[in-house]
């Protein structure tokens, strides 16, 4: 819901005290403007949480709308250290820089200089690592958060294969992959499309001519729709399979589902599909 600029003045003047230490009410227009992007990002915080039918029903006030959404967000930051703790456990870069940086150079960053109170819209760190969703619309801790989400389902999705095949994929795609600056789950997680078209099981590595031939063949003869439709019901099989029903991983491989088609196709126009074989 929204809130007038009148409700919402004096969250950001209370705001201003405590940033000053209560020694002044006077701060410069771009610290001011600062502080009432904090109030409506913990505002929209506690709306995008479920929370927007309740604030409506009972009419909370801006104040409270705010104070609800901060509890929201510094609660979001515990889960997201808890979350990201259980992630390095387990965490595999398979040699590429970019995901390593990212991972275990960049997000303590984040954690160390995160402003709960006073900036909470800001993500601080740049996530130069691109996961396969977007998350242009996401800022502060909605956005690390589900950047932590997606590295988890990555690496979940990865790790479950033996390392040296994951970097072998990898390599056969990028000679230099240790130095790209892609997202190397969706390279392999072509490899493991071309398998299950050419009807091969993930651990056996050589394909046929014969594999690749039926392969194109699809790729050309089949409409994207109907690829889709059936690429899908693959990943949904898959993870119910393998994976046994992982949280988001089934929604989150098959987002990826269209651009890893346009990959392959891309590959057979130009005969260089072999390289996913």
């Amino acid at each position: 819901m929204e809130y007038k600029m009148e409700e919402l003045l004096p969250i950001v003047g209370r705001l201003v005290e405590k940033y000053t230490g209560f020694e002044s009410t006077s701060v410069t227009y771009e610290k001011a403007e600062q502080l009432m992007e904090a109030v409506l990002y913990c505002i929209h915080e506690a709306e995008q949480s479920g929370q927007e039918a309740l604030m409506t029903a009972q009419r909370l006030s801006a104040g409270q709308a705010y104070e609800t959404g901060a509890a929201m967000v510094e609660q979001k930051v515990k889960e997201a250290v808890a979350m990201y703790n259980e992630l390095l456990a387990e965490f595999h870069s398979y040699g590429c820089r970019n995901l390593y940086d990212t991972v275990v150079k960049g997000l303590p960053g984040f954690f160390q200089w995160y402003d709960i109170k006073f900036e909470p819209q800001n993500t601080i760190v740049t996530l130069d690592y691109p996961v396969m969703r977007d998350l242009s619309g996401y800022s502060g801790i909605d956005r690390i958060y589900e950047f932590i989400r997606c590295i988890r389902m990555e690496q979940e999705f990865m790790n479950r294969y033996d390392s040296d095949y994951v970097k072998s994929v990898l390599r056969k795609s990028h000679s230099r992959y240790e130095d790209m600056m892609d997202n190397i789950c969706e390279i392999f997680f072509a490899a493991v499309i071309v398998h299950i078209l050419a009807g091969r099981p993930f651990t056996e590595q050589k394909f046929s001519a014969d594999d690749g031939r039926r392969i194109e063949e699809w790729l050309s003869q089949t409409e994207i729709q109907e690829m889709e439709k059936t690429l899908k019901n693959a990943v949904s099989f898959l993870v119910q399979e393998y994976y046994n029903g992982y949280d988001g991983l089934e929604a989150y491989l098959s987002g990826a589902v269209r651009d890893t088609i346009v990959r392959l196709k891309n590959a057979s126009d130009h005969n260089i599909l072999m390289k996913f074989l």
